[in-house]
């Protein structure tokens, strides 16, 4: 059972995150056959002062 995290800066809309699950879904049974049923998908958004890029919190200016 496939099982995708994808965390990212920041926020997603409902229809992007729809159609990442649909895409990322699709290639998984075409690549790796697993059945659509099987594959789990979760979004873990964080706020930008949660993430770093050279030490430097995504919400600081640069």
């Amino acid at each position: 059972m496939p099982y995708v995290n994808i965390r990212i800066a920041g926020s997603l809309s409902r229809e992007q995150k729809k159609k990442i699950a649909q895409e990322i879904t699709e290639t998984l049974e075409r690549i790796a056959h697993k059945p659509k049923s099987y594959t789990y998908i979760a979004f873990d958004e964080l706020p930008n002062e949660n993430w770093a890029i050279a030490g430097n919190l995504l919400d600081e200016e640069a």
